[in-house]
């Protein structure tokens, strides 16, 4: 009896236990074409909920950050549309806005320079708005510090170019990286990969002995997305070329 009063609360607030703990699930489970099923079987009775948006969204990122080509990009444009709409219904909902964030980014990585530029700016002025709305939230941070680290490594010509088009992009290098990267690692340090995006920054700052320190780090945390599985293949082939580099001075 108590579990079915508690099974209609949630239904009450708007939450739908069977699918989306279905969902949640699978998510856990990096089965990600179930929890796509579970989710959007829920979404065609409640397209109107929030928490089925936003964790569609998410769970179209995670599945394209291990796909290639078309195939990606489908998913991170049915990611950033589903986050479109959670924010839409609910400007306040952060989980919309960092994966509308995170959607933006991954199609700003393929796109051409000008469109590239445009999705980074969006992409950008959602982080402040996750950031306003909750200023511990880790995978700003992140994100934010991958942009940063990015710039840096743009040519002047891109650079220029990027701020003659919005004004209100910030610039930044490495420290503005680092520093986004360490606050994103302070709030969650059990994900890898704010550690393995510190490592790669330092890689591309020619700290080489600060790089290999994140990466060992990196490499010794849990996998609780799909593309922490190809990451820590990377992590580990990235760290075996440092240790034949440092062997062969």
């Amino acid at each position: 009896m108590t579990m079915v009063l508690i099974v209609g609360v949630i239904a009450l607030l708007g939450l739908h236990p069977a699918n989306v703990l279905a969902g949640d699930d699978a998510f856990v489970r990096l089965d990600y074409p179930s929890a796509i099923a579970a989710y959007e079987g829920e979404y065609t009775r409640f397209p109107d909920d929030t928490e089925l948006l936003w964790r569609l969204a998410r769970v179209y990122v995670c599945a394209g950050e291990i796909k290639e080509g078309e195939d990606a990009a489908q998913d991170f444009r049915r990611a950033e549309q589903y986050a479109r709409r959670c924010i839409e219904l609910d400007s306040a909902t952060v989980e919309g806005h960092t994966w509308l964030a995170a959607s933006l980014g991954y199609q700003a990585l393929h796109a051409d320079l000008v469109e590239k530029i445009e999705l980074t700016a969006e992409m950008h002025r959602e982080l402040d708005r996750v950031l306003a709305l909750d200023p511990q939230n880790d995978a700003a941070y992140s994100m934010r510090g991958s942009y940063f680290r990015a710039f840096a490594n743009a040519s002047w010509v891109e650079r220029r170019i990027a701020v003659l088009l919005f004004p209100s992009l910030p610039e930044g290098g490495y420290e503005e990286a680092e520093a986004a990267l360490k606050k994103a690692i302070a709030l969650a340090p059990e994900v890898m990969r704010h550690h393995y995006e510190l490592g790669i920054l330092y890689l591309d700052w020619g700290r080489t002995a600060d790089a290999k320190a994140a990466l060992e780090h990196a490499a010794t945390l849990p996998v609780r997305v799909a593309i922490d599985i190809p990451r820590l293949a990377k992590i580990q082939k990235l760290l075996a070329s440092l240790t034949s580099a440092r062997e062969r001075e």
